[in-house]
């Protein structure tokens, strides 16, 4: 049975662009070390540019892949050497030897154990070299001759210098791809206003009703006490309403007080244009703040000549302050006091 590969996980995949296609490149990097000891070292007297070489080795017996480790030497007192530039120093160099490959990439570090067996003067190369057969790296000054030398460093315990080298090695890569299936884990929109808004027309486990000049509304008291504190303190002492779970309501409209509980069970007010001076009122009523800032903007997008005199009474009277405010402003704005008859030609205050 076959499976759609899946991308690797990397970071957090919860956010950011999700592509309909994908690749994933796994480059393999075989590490591996080797140990090189020159006994009696200061007995070593190569010419400059002379070479004393190591064994190859490689990641395994089996690998194909040889290496070869060697270092240029100078001595002071026969300054030929590999060049002028490092006629002082020590030079070691990574050769390949011989590789099934007409190339390799490979990273390499170089380091001297102390007399500690510890690493020391450690000199890395700083990317992937592109090493072909015969092809050598590395650095021409790796450490100068007299501090090597100088046994109050320990690089030399007994007369021997031992060399540590490390190699990593790009062998390979490989490729997966697929491509997304976007719909897997997509989640459904909240449809919570919905379901509280099926709960009140349908007038399941309802547990209260008000009377609305002769008609009727059925409720539920948890749901009107979170969302208003008025309700919230009608249902929560002993008053009459809270007992008879029977609320009277002479002074709203049915089809206002409807659409305000439509707000209270959804957040939504679909016809508020249509009755936004009585809704306002209500909201302030029954202090459902955020209904009461929506009737505001509605009455503010429609101001006019005509309502803008009955809309700024309104907003007085049910502490609209917004509202009253871009009353104002649309009065002193547009001169409408002319056009209302104002003869003194004074500006409304806004106190």
């Amino acid at each position: 049975m076959s499976r759609e590969p899946t991308p690797p996980l990397s970071g957090d995949m919860s956010t950011g662009p999700i592509a309909e296609s994908w690749c994933y490149t796994q480059v393999k990097v075989v590490k591996f070390s080797y140990m090189w000891t020159i006994n009696n070292f200061s007995f070593c007297r190569e010419e400059m540019g002379e070479v004393l070489k190591s064994s190859t080795f490689s990641s395994s017996p089996s690998d194909k892949m040889k290496c070869l480790l060697f270092y240029f030497r100078c001595l002071r007192v026969n300054p030929k050497g590999l060049d002028d530039e490092s006629k002082d120093y020590l030079s070691l160099y990574l050769l390949l030897v011989s590789c099934p490959k007409s190339e390799v990439r490979a990273k390499f570090k170089f380091s001297l154990l102390n007399a500690k067996r510890e690493e020391t003067k450690a000199m890395e190369s700083q990317r992937a070299y592109r090493f072909v057969q015969g092809k050598d790296w590395g650095f021409k000054k790796f450490i100068r001759r007299d501090f090597l030398l100088d046994e109050a460093n320990g690089l030399l315990p007994d007369d021997k210098l031992t060399l540590f080298c490390e190699v990593s090695v790009v062998q390979d890569s490989v490729n997966i791809s697929g491509h997304t299936n976007t719909n897997t884990l997509k989640v459904p929109e909240c449809r919570l206003a919905d379901d509280l808004g099926n709960l009140w027309e349908n007038t399941r486990f309802t547990d209260c009703s008000f009377f609305v000049r002769g008609q009727e509304f059925k409720a539920h008291k948890s749901v009107l006490a979170a969302r208003s504190p008025v309700f919230n303190a009608m249902f929560e002492h002993e008053m009459e309403e809270s007992k008879k779970n029977r609320v009277e309501i002479n002074d709203v409209d049915p089809e206002v007080f409807k659409e305000m509980m439509r707000f209270i069970y959804t957040g939504k007010a679909p016809n508020l244009d249509k009755m936004a001076d009585n809704l306002l009122a209500a909201a302030d009523k029954y202090a459902l703040e955020r209904l009461k800032v929506m009737c505001e903007e509605a009455l503010c997008n429609n101001l006019s000549v005509e309502n803008v005199a009955d809309t700024l009474v309104l907003a007085d009277l049910h502490s609209a302050e917004q509202l009253k405010a871009q009353a104002i402003d649309f009065i002193n704005r547009c001169s409408v006091l002319r056009q209302l008859g104002c003869k003194d030609g004074r500006n409304w205050s806004s106190k």
